[in-house]
Formats: C-alpha cells, sequence, structure tokens
C-alpha cells in the first residue's frame, strides 16, 4: 500500500510532513483519503470526510496545557542537573574531609544527619524547582534554579579541598 506520495524513497525523513512536532494539519492531510486512482470498496466504504468531526469544547485539549521545553532550556536544564549533581559530590567530598575536626564541636550522631541533609539538598533543589515551576514560565525556573546554584556552593570542599591542607 502506498502513502501517496511517489517520490518517498529521494527525500530525507525529517521532510516527511507526518513527522513534523506539532503540524497536525500536514498530518492529517498527508494520511486522510484514499491514493489517487483507488476506490473503497466493501461494507461501510462510504467516501473519507476531508474534515474530521468537531471536538465537544469538554474534550478539548488546551494547546498552552502541554508546551514543549525549547532546546537552551533542555541543554540549560541539563548543564545545571550536572553542575547539581557536582555540589552533591563536592558536600560529600567537604563534608567527610571535616568529619575528624567536627566531631570536636558536634556529635557524630549530630553530624551524620547533617552531611547526608547536606548532600541531598542540591539534588531536593534541582527535582523542587522542575516540579514547582512545571505549569509556571520558563525564567522562573531558569530563575530558581540559578537561585539554587548560587545558595548551595558546597564551601567546604572549596575551603578545604580535595586534598586538604
Amino acid at each position: 500500500m502506498t502513502s501517496g506520495r511517489d517520490d518517498d524513497a529521494l527525500s530525507w525523513g525529517d521532510d516527511d510532513p507526518t513527522l513534523d512536532v506539532g503540524s497536525s494539519d500536514a498530518a492529517r492531510d498527508a494520511t486522510l483519503g484514499l491514493p489517487t486512482g483507488y476506490r473503497a470498496v466493501g461494507k461501510g466504504s462510504r467516501p473519507v470526510e476531508a474534515e474530521p468531526p468537531a471536538v465537544e469544547a469538554d474534550d478539548a485539549v488546551d494547546p498552552a496545557e502541554r508546551q514543549q521545553l525549547s532546546n537552551a532550556t533542555l541543554v540549560f536544564l541539563g548543564i545545571f542537573g550536572g553542575v547539581y549533581l557536582l555540589y552533591a559530590v563536592g558536600w560529600l567530598i567537604g563534608g567527610l574531609r571535616l568529619q575528624d575536626a567536627a566531631l570536636f564541636v558536634v556529635t557524630p550522631a549530630m553530624y551524620q544527619p547533617a552531611l547526608v541533609l547536606a548532600v541531598l539538598a542540591p539534588l531536593l533543589w534541582f527535582l523542587a524547582a522542575l516540579y514547582l515551576t512545571r505549569a509556571r514560565a520558563t525564567w522562573l525556573r531558569v530563575l530558581w534554579l540559578i537561585a539554587g546554584a548560587l545558595l548551595l556552593v558546597p564551601w567546604p570542599f572549596i575551603a578545604v579541598g580535595a586534598v586538604g591542607s
């Protein structure tokens, strides 16, 4: 069975109008109806309608409800996801390096949960910023991620370093 486009073999895959994101008109026009020269026969072989039936207002999906993220936003989220992951590793290394000095000030029962929370804080901030700003504007999500990157810098890792003094 043919798709109605004779030159499919002479085009790239991304030239296919049925693969366009957000362009349902092109996909509907490309797949609707029979190819030229064909005739529908048999039970229920009424002519194919050019327009699909109208959708009631209750069942309609709001196009602004599920908007896709832009490429720049996806790259930004990937970079900041990596930054927050490195922050978690930095808090772990810095916290473990300061463990001996901290035992003079606090008990191990207080230090261990604080270290776990410090390691989880960047990851929780990243997930919370994504979850809580999912229905908001993209700039607000970016603002919260930048604020978290500035607030959650692993200062023990920076102050003591990976090797220490």
